[in-house]
């Protein structure tokens, strides 16, 4: 058996490596030619800035796409770059939009693996005869009693288990991982004794069709009226002031919420996309103790969670796991807290884990929560009960 684990020589062993540029994935290319295997890069060619490199480097490229070709050169590997760019923006730009249009806080990156990576990539690595499609993320496939299991990266400050969550049994038994068991300087080390001139590329922070971080931007561009005003209101329906579109928010937003005036810093509560209105309160107004996910994908034991299954859950990405129970709903499985959590937005992902095992995922739909806070009516304290996603302002008793 050789080092990704099926029966066969590497120089018998076909691989296809997705390789976007990077250092990851140029590195991930390097470390299989050099066992040896029969290692064919391929570049998705997703969308286009205008900012194609000069003709005497290449054509009609990116910069990107030219540096996947040059590592390949210097490997001496074949390369091809496939044009997906009308599969991406049917898939993953389009949906971006529309979900930030629904007052939700989209993760592009997740449903672009889930899609036009893992679907569509894997099935053009299968069409070219390969065995494996390797890929340069940081986490790691690890073959269980039940089969193929995937679990957190060793380095857990790189790990991108959150954003492959939707990755299916299936996709998993062709897909391998190298990197899942290396740090980040080990990687660039190795791509300096490759000597690979990307080894110092600095990574990417930006989703990859909004290289100047304005969202908002994009989102007006592809849906004209996204940037329609409105109103910022507080819990009792109070106009604190008005904002230039609610693509401009998201749940838990502190920052750059134009009112002031306040003795407690405000943050975003929920959006109300049909009315246009920003609704904001105190920090406590975001705890939330039950979240509700669909589109459920599960990796675990069995067909789904056992009722009341206790795990860790992750309900974004740069969050620390926090204790939970898994109930299964008609439409999808309710996620009960041990502790209140803080800012949690439709759009996101639940990513559930046993230890560092990931057993799969959900699409957070809305969460609910109780809390009590000093509401000055009539000379006495209510009890508020929000619940996110709501299209009106909760009505004090």
């Amino acid at each position: 058996m050789n080092s990704l684990g099926l029966h066969k020589p590497p120089a018998e062993t076909r691989v296809v490596v997705a390789m976007s540029g990077g250092v990851d994935s140029s590195v991930t290319a390097a470390v299989l030619r050099e066992e040896g295997y029969d290692v064919v890069g391929i570049t998705l060619q997703l969308y286009d800035h205008g900012q194609a490199v000069n003709k005497a480097k290449a054509c009609c490229a990116g910069q990107d796409i030219y540096d996947a070709r040059q590592v390949a050169e210097r490997l001496d590997m074949p390369h091809y770059v496939l044009d997906y760019e009308s599969r991406f923006r049917s898939s993953v730009i389009d949906d971006f939009a529309d979900s930030y249009l629904r007052g939700e806080t989209p993760i592009p990156c997740v449903r672009c693996n889930q899609s036009v990576k893992f679907r569509d990539l894997l099935s053009t690595a299968r069409d070219l005869g390969a065995e494996a499609l390797a890929t340069g993320h940081y986490i790691r496939r690890v073959e269980g009693e039940g089969g193929a299991e995937l679990h957190r990266a060793v380095d857990h400050e790189r790990d991108q288990s959150y954003f492959l969550f939707a990755t299916t049994r299936e996709q998993l038994d062709f897909l391998r991982f190298p990197l899942g068991g290396l740090t980040k300087p080990e990687t660039r080390a190795l791509a300096e004794r490759f000597g690979l001139a990307i080894a110092d590329k600095p990574d990417s922070q930006d989703i990859c069709f909004v290289p100047n971080g304005s969202y908002a931007r994009v989102v007006e561009r592809l849906r004209p009226g996204a940037l329609d005003p409105g109103e910022i209101v507080d819990l009792e329906g109070s106009v604190l002031g008005t904002h230039q579109g609610i693509i401009n928010f998201t749940i838990g937003q502190r920052r750059g919420l134009g009112v002031g005036g306040t003795a407690e810093p405000l943050y975003v509560v929920r959006l109300e996309p049909e009315a246009r209105r920003v609704v904001v309160g105190p920090k406590e107004a975001l705890a939330r103790d039950r979240v509700f996910a669909n589109e459920l994908n599960w990796l675990g034991e069995g067909r789904g969670p056992a009722e009341g299954q206790a795990v860790t859950v992750k309900l974004r990405s740069v969050q620390a796991p926090a204790q939970a129970r898994l109930f299964a709903q008609d439409d999808g499985i309710m996620i009960a807290l041990e502790t209140p959590q803080y800012g949690i937005s439709p759009g996101q992902a639940a990513v559930f884990y046993d230890g560092d095992r990931v057993l799969g995922g959900g699409w957070i739909q809305r969460a609910e929560g109780d809390w009590q806070a000093a509401a000055p009516i009539g000379g006495e304290r209510v009890e508020l009960r929000l619940e996110a996603g709501l299209t009106e302002t909760p009505a004090a008793p």
